[in-house]
């Protein structure tokens, strides 16, 4: 099995990039087979950009009350 152990998403020159990083799993062993896989998509679906924009809202929501 495949289990995501990282999500990152920024924009580039095409439009909104995320890149995934994730371990497959030996299903019988649960020993892991490999580690840190990389893949990276341009996300193009409504619905994961609005999501996207919700959690760049939040972020810098949270990020404006920081003092320093």
């Amino acid at each position: 099995m495949k289990k995501a152990t990282a999500i990152t998403f920024f924009n580039d020159s095409v439009g909104k990039r995320m890149s995934m990083v994730y371990s497959e799993i030996d299903e019988k062993t649960a020993k892991i087979v490999s580690d840190n896989k990389r893949t990276d998509i341009v996300v193009t679906d409504k619905d994961v950009l609005a999501a996207m924009g919700t959690i760049e809202t939040y972020v810098q929501n949270y990020i404006d009350t920081i003092e320093g």
